[in-house]
């Protein structure tokens, strides 16, 4: 009979440091959807970023604070990929919009 070796327990992956930072420019344009060049001026006038080393690195969750903030919204804009599920956003954006509205009335003329 051969022996068998004792199993080898996996040992859990080291979790990585910072994933839910995008680093780079590139990387925040597309978090963004607009051109490299649109996000470095979006910065110079506030957005939240941060300089790590030679990089610049921005929070996902801040960005979308700060483009909830800047389009006169209290509420974070949420940023769609092309591998979402939007249904829940939709509804809860939906209902946001009829609480909103539903104590103003229209004007006729």
């Amino acid at each position: 009979m051969k022996k068998q070796k004792p199993k080898k327990s996996r040992t859990a992956p080291k979790p990585k440091m910072q994933t839910d930072r995008l680093k780079g420019w590139t990387k925040i344009a597309q978090f963004l959807g607009q051109p490299i060049a649109v996000a470095q001026r979006w910065a110079r006038s506030g957005m939240p970023m941060k300089r790590e080393g030679r990089f610049i690195t921005a929070s996902p969750e801040e960005l979308s604070r700060y483009l909830g903030r800047e389009a006169g919204l209290d509420v974070p804009v949420h940023i769609a990929s092309e591998d979402m599920d939007l249904s829940a956003d939709l509804k809860r954006a939906l209902s946001y919009a009829r609480a909103g509205t539903s104590g103003k009335k229209l004007s006729s003329r």
